[in-house]
């Protein structure tokens, strides 16, 4: 309040020199006026006196009339007019003192004016830059942020109390009553709610990441006594459909142990190292666990060689996600077709290229690609559709990312990218 009592009294005060002047201008214009008709009107008579000293009487009776003379009579009177005289010849004097008062008064008058004007616009200009840097500070500060001030949120009033800490900067916004305190409920409103659905996010995430870990888990207990079970009738029994139940199995425990990856990145507690990857090294590792599959698809890999090309990362979990791309690129390659990589460094990031020889993506599935559990038109039977799923959120993990395009000359090429910072 006292914030809002002192802009009130600087605005009041000028506004009030402003109408004072105005005031004292008019007044003072009334004020020469009649001095003006005065001395006029003395010399006219002087002067008449003057030549005829016997016309004293007369004159004095005259002016007797004239003060009772309606405004109406004097305004219609033309009586001088016949004889050829104007108004302008009349009401001559120094009139250098008048134009000075009346100039200062009328500068007074502005002056106050244009401080008022000044006033609220300065005023103005300092609200919506402590607002715009408190909305900065929040972007900054992002879950050290807490507010000073009543809102009302929902159906209750809220209490809301706190500050930014960003670093070593602190701020506190503070109450203050005037115009511009609406908007500043409204942005407490907006960030409390921002802020409130924010935490039911991390909530809801963690409590998916909590749920697909169990899942996980109970899924681990009956497959690992299915396997056994296979293996005893593996020594007794030669089926088809053992054969069956083994992969179907296989393709069970892929899922627990994807899922059990999935929950731990979206917990945020799988932990990666940090350290040099040598690219060529990772490619040619990521190829050597596909190679008994590439020979029963009869597709080869191309990795070049080049000294020196690396990033900062894990080398476990890149290529676990190289593994997820490849064989991504050999479901899809023709047989007796090839698998392509390319790999380069500049100061800002690591390029990954990895690129096959088949029919490329559909285009409405370019969109969906790295979606969880999603499987396109040419995904290979006994896939889950979460394995590029999996590459991107341990790329995105090492500050990194990827895209996935189809080549001109045919084929679908996956592009990562690893930034240094």
């Amino acid at each position: 309040m006292k914030g809002i009592n002192k802009r009130k009294t600087v605005i009041v005060l000028s506004v009030s020199i402003c109408f004072i002047g105005m005031f004292m201008m008019t007044a003072f214009f009334i004020k020469e006026y009649n001095r003006s008709v005065f001395k006029n009107m003395s010399a006219f008579c002087g002067l008449m006196i003057e030549e005829e000293p016997e016309a004293e009487q007369l004159v004095m009776s005259s002016l007797k009339k004239y003060k009772n003379l309606s405004g109406h009579t004097i305004e219609n009177s033309s009586f001088l007019a016949t004889y050829g005289y104007g108004s302008s010849e009349f009401g001559k004097r120094d009139l250098s003192g008048f134009v000075f008062i009346s100039a200062a008064v009328f500068l007074m008058t502005v002056c106050g004016f244009l401080f008022a004007l000044w006033y609220v616009n300065k005023y103005s200009i300092i609200r919506i830059a402590e607002l715009t840097d408190y909305l900065e500070k929040v972007n900054i500060a992002g879950e050290n942020v807490v507010l000073k001030g009543k809102s009302n949120v929902g159906c209750g009033d809220v209490e809301l109390q706190g500050k930014i800490n960003a670093g070593s900067c602190s701020m506190v916004l503070q109450d203050k009553e005037d115009e511009f305190s609406m908007l500043r409920d409204e942005m407490y409103k907006t960030i409390t709610s921002l802020y409130q659905t924010n935490e039911a996010a991390i909530a809801a995430k963690a409590g998916y990441a909590e749920n697909l870990a169990n899942i996980a888990h109970q899924l681990k207990t009956p497959i690992t006594a299915a396997f056994l079970s296979i293996q005893l009738m593996e020594k007794t029994v030669e089926s088809i459909y053992v054969n069956r139940i083994k992969r179907q199995l296989g393709r069970l425990n892929r899922l627990e142990e994807a899922l059990l990856t999935l929950s731990k990145i979206d917990a945020g507690v799988l932990k990666l190292d940090c350290e040099a990857v040598d690219i060529y090294t990772l490619l040619n590792l990521a190829a050597e666990n596909l190679s008994e599959m590439m020979n029963e698809n009869k597709v080869s890999v191309d990795i070049p060689y080049k000294d020196g090309v690396e990033f900062y990362g894990d080398m476990e979990w890149s290529m676990e996600a190289i593994i997820n791309i490849m064989k991504n690129c050999m479901e899809n390659t023709p047989v007796n077709g090839k698998l392509h990589c390319e790999y380069s460094s500049n100061p800002i990031y690591a390029e990954i290229l990895i690129w096959d020889e088949g029919p490329g993506f559909e285009p409405s599935e370019l969109p969906k690609l790295f979606e969880r559990f999603y499987r396109g038109s040419m995904a290979a039977k006994e896939g889950i559709g979460i394995g590029l799923s999996l590459a991107k959120s341990i790329i995105e993990l090492q500050n990194g990312t990827i895209s996935a395009y189809n080549l001109p000359q045919g084929g679908a090429c996956f592009e990562i990218k690893i930034y240094s910072h």
